[in-house]
This record gives C-alpha cells, structure tokens and sequence, in this order.
C-alpha cells in the first residue's frame, strides 16, 4: 500500500509540475490559412510547403494576416526568411476599428494599429526594434541598441520571438536580445504578419516566408534581465527593471521635492505649476523673473543618462541646461551650461539665428545643430508636433563625451574639451564665460522663457 500510496503521489506532483509549464500552441497549422484573416490591403498569402508565403502586389497598402483570436500576455516565437530585400514585421496587441479593442479605441477606418516587431534587411539595420503602426511611429529603433544590428541574417532563416507581460514588452532574433519597451497604450490585441507596400511595379512578386510560429498564453515565465536600454512611455514610473539598471525618478511626478530656483533656497511656484503628472512653465513671465524662473536641481551630476518627455506650445523657447554652476563659479554664470535646445521651430525665430541651424530643437544651443537640420522646411520624422508630448534624452559619459536624442534619433553628439568643442565655444555667444561647459559636475535646469512647456518623465541613471 505504502508503494501504491508513494507511486500516487509521485504522479500527481508530476501531473501538477507540468500543468504549471508553459505550454506552447501553433498559431499555423502548416496547411492552411485557418484562424487567420487579412486585413488593410490585398497582398497574397499562400500555404508552401507547410510555409505562409507573402507577396508584394503593386497599388496595395501595407497587408496583414491577421490572427482571429486576440491575445495580451503571450511569448511568440516564429522563424521568418526574406527572398529579396523588402521591408517586413509582425503585428502584435493590434487593433482594428472591426476588432473589440478597436471599438474601444473608437478607430473608424479598419486600419491597422499597433506594435510591430521590425523586418529591416536595409542598412539601417533596425530589425527587432519596435514600431507602432499607423499611430506613434518609432518607439524602440535599434539605434537604442546597437549590438542587436548584427543579430539579423539577410537571405536566411531569422529566429523571432517576442514577450508581453503586463506593460512589459520585449523582443529577440536569433537569441539577441533587441528591444525593451515599458508600456500600455494597447493591452491586448491581434497577432498579424506585414506585407509592406511597394511603391514601384518592378518590386512585384517579393517574398517573406514564415514558419514555426506557436505562442505561450499561459503559465509565463519571462526571460532573465538582458540589460539592454528601456524605453518607458508610461509617464512618471520607474519599472522595476529600470531600477536594476539604476534608473530613478529626478522630479517625482506630484511635488517640487528636489528641485528649486536658481541661486534661491525656494521653489517659484507660480512660474512652474504642477499639476496631473506634469510639470508645466508659466508663459507671459516678465524678462527681470527670467532668472529667477529657470529651476534646477539640488543635486550635482557629473556623468548621467538623463531622461525626459516635453510638450511644446505654439511658437515655444525652452531648453535643458547641464553642468550648471550657480554665483558664477568655475567661469560659469547664472543659468549657463551647455543646452538641449527645445523650441518650436517653424515659427520661433530663434530658429533662424546662429549658425546653419544650431539653436533648433535637440540642437546643442549655439554650438551644434542638431542633424537632419539643415533644411528647416523639411519633413522631421523625430519631431512630434506641437501639442504632443517628444521623448528627449541626453548622456553625459564620463569620457567628456556628450549625445542628445530626441525620440529615438540621435541628434548631437560632442566631446567636452576637445579642440573642436573649444573652437566653437571661442565663436559662440559663450566665449565671455571662461572654461564655459567644462565644470566637473553641476545641477540640471529647466529653462523659463516666457512660453509655456511641459515637462514629465524626468527620470536619471548616474553612469561610473
């Protein structure tokens, strides 16, 4: 009995420790096209020798097969190959104003939205980067990640796979860690394969192939830290991930806890209101408040990765200052540091003053400008327009070197100190202050000038 009794227990704890295993489930049946439905455009999809072939079909939008089930937290792995070079990706937590959770959203005309997993065998090497379709444009391009270009093989099968858990999203190829996005605009959705459109008649007939593709709904278990950059849409929150890589809030989202005026022991609250997770500058200010408007932190930074989100309004100045000294010490003067230039460009004439450019958005002020800059009526796809929030971002290596980014781009990227940061000082505005950007360490400030801008998501990594 005690061997019966033994042998019972044995198979219901393995019963039990296999329940909680992910199980995994295969969205294809290697046959045909059952539980999926194409959507948005007409390119084909066929069944090949147990593969889904797409072809490009001139005159058509982008296309996607589409899954019929909608799913939230799931692990996807899938193998895909491209025949031809041709831009490609894989929907996820999609919607459609003729899916439920596109009804919600109140979208109108069926197209496609949401997060795609990126298909890029051009030289811009941005496949497994995360792109939200038909909505926000680029949320996690590779220049975030570098050592992933490499992880896709032209003319060959590539291993994709993506996990979403919670407001956690986060892909691979080919066991290459790419992207890390924290955010919950669409909690749940359709899985769907892109056909991208082709705006030429010779690129007829390409061809990606897919295969292997199941999913884990259940039971999830995600993959250890990676350690690769985290791109956080959510405003004011730190995930717990960002907090292994040693991310923290600098303004907290409700109180002026940390910060306060230049050169003052006091916040100016009626230049700087805050208010619903935003921390905004009161325009019409009179230029004798202009100093005394300009907040910064209290603490001192020396090498940093510094994160923020604004908003501009119309004809806006504002900008980020770093390596502030406050009294003038180290030859630096009230207010003055090196700059992240924020400013509405179009119709701000600051704009048009300096030098080929450079006091335009994400420019270093008076110094560099920022790239793709040079024809101001151009179209910018890493501009936001007014009214909607960008993502900034600038990085203080402890080499001396510096990068300003705006919304996955990178704009600017200088050396302190060396002989053609030097140069261009002598022949700036800043060439009366003496050993101007070149402090040690210094506060953070947030510029008032005399038009409203808000701010969010301020958020900072002290680097060694």
């Amino acid at each position: 009995m005690k061997k019966i009794a033994c042998f019972l227990l044995l198979v219901s704890f393995s019963m039990f420790a296999s329940a909680q295993q992910p199980q995994w489930v295969n969205l294809f049946n290697g046959k045909d096209l059952t539980g999926f439905k194409q959507l948005n455009g007409k390119a084909k999809y066929n069944v090949v020798k147990g593969e889904i072939v797409g072809t490009t079909v001139f005159g058509e939008p982008n296309s996607f097969l589409a899954t019929e089930k909608m799913y939230g937290d799931f692990i996807l792995e899938l193998d895909l190959k491209l025949f031809t070079d041709m831009n490609s990706g894989i929907q996820f937590r999609s919607i459609n104003d003729l899916s439920e959770a596109g009804k919600k959203q109140k979208t109108t005309d069926g197209r496609v939205r949401g997060y795609q997993m990126e298909v890029d065998p051009s030289d811009r090497k941005w496949s497994g980067g995360i792109y939200d379709e038909a909505r926000r444009g680029w949320l996690y391009p590779l220049d975030f990640n570098e050592a992933a270009k490499s992880a896709f093989k032209k003319n060959d099968w590539n291993h994709y796979r993506i996990e979403c858990i919670g407001n956690s999203i986060r892909t691979w190829i080919n066991g290459v860690p790419c992207a890390h996005l924290i955010d919950d605009l669409t909690p749940s959705g359709f899985i769907a394969l892109q056909v991208h459109q082709i705006k030429e008649k010779e690129n007829e007939g390409k061809e990606i192939h897919w295969k292997n593709i199941r999913i884990q709904t259940t039971n999830l278990k995600p993959s250890a830290p990676s350690g690769v950059y985290i791109a956080n849409l959510i405003p004011n929150y730190i995930s717990e991930d960002e907090k292994k890589l040693g991310y923290r809030l600098l303004w907290d989202g409700k109180t002026s806890a940390g910060w306060r005026a230049i050169n003052k022991t006091y916040y100016p609250d009626k230049t700087w209101v805050i208010n619903n997770g935003e921390l905004t500058v009161n325009g019409n200010m009179s230029e004798n408040k202009l100093v005394e408007g300009d907040i910064i932190t209290e603490e001192e930074f020396s090498a940093f990765d510094l994160q923020f989100e604004f908003k501009i309004t119309d004809t806006a100045n504002s900008g980020i200052k770093y390596f502030v000294v406050e009294n003038g010490k180290n030859g630096g003067g009230a207010g003055v540091g090196p700059e992240y230039q924020i400013l509405d460009d179009m119709k701000h004439p600051d704009a048009k003053e300096g030098v080929i450019g450079n006091r335009t958005m994400a420019s270093l002020y008076d110094l560099i400008p920022a790239a793709n800059m040079l024809d101001m009526n151009a179209a910018r796809r890493d501009r936001n327009p007014i009214g909607e929030w960008n993502r900034g971002r600038i990085i203080a290596h402890p080499d001396g070197t510096v990068e300003h980014w705006l919304n996955g781009y990178k704009m600017v990227e200088y050396k302190r100190g060396s002989p053609a940061f030097l140069a261009l000082v002598a022949r700036s505005k800043y060439a009366k202050y003496p050993n101007f950007g070149m402090a040690p360490k210094g506060h953070i400030l947030l510029q008032q000038h005399q038009t409203k801008v808000s701010f969010r998501s301020i958020k900072i990594k002290e680097l060694k």
